[in-house]
């Protein structure tokens, strides 16, 4: 998603994109292939913004949150991280985390949808979303200490 997308959707909901929250979305697009934490948003927005508080970055990621810029996710680690939103997709919150080396990998809907369809069918529950996270270990190091 572009930096415009973002600034309208943000105009949509009353808001605008000021220099704080320029340099946080620059830093989660840099990081697109991570889930930062709030103090790992702050470090990296430190480097480019010396000037912006902590209290400032927890206020811009849950403002980016309500609008739909960022999801937050929890990895079982003690904090939540956050990552860009895909418009496209209502659940994208499907992980799979490596619990020697920390590594995350995303997997895509297609593997749940019949499961989906299942539950709704058979429990008569709608589905609004979902939330699913594996953790082992990845190829990396299943190799490396040689479990198989």
């Amino acid at each position: 998603m572009p930096v415009e997308e973002f600034k309208n959707k943000l105009k949509e909901q009353g808001y605008k994109l000021t220099p704080q929250r320029r340099h946080i979305i620059d830093v989660m697009l840099n990081n697109k292939e991570h889930h930062l934490s709030i103090d790992e948003i702050y470090r990296e927005v430190k480097n480019t913004c010396p000037e912006i508080g902590i209290a400032t970055i927890y206020r811009t990621v849950q403002l980016f949150e309500d609008v739909g810029i960022l999801s937050k996710q929890y990895f079982d680690d003690g904090c939540h991280r956050y990552e860009i939103s895909d418009g496209e997709r209502t659940h994208n919150h499907h992980h799979l985390i490596c619990n020697s080396c920390g590594s995350v990998i995303e997997i895509q809907d297609e593997y749940f949808d019949a499961l989906e369809q299942h539950i709704e069918k058979e429990k008569k529950f709608k589905i609004t979303n979902h939330n699913v996270t594996f953790f082992g270990l990845c190829e990396k190091c299943i190799n490396k200490s040689g479990d198989n």
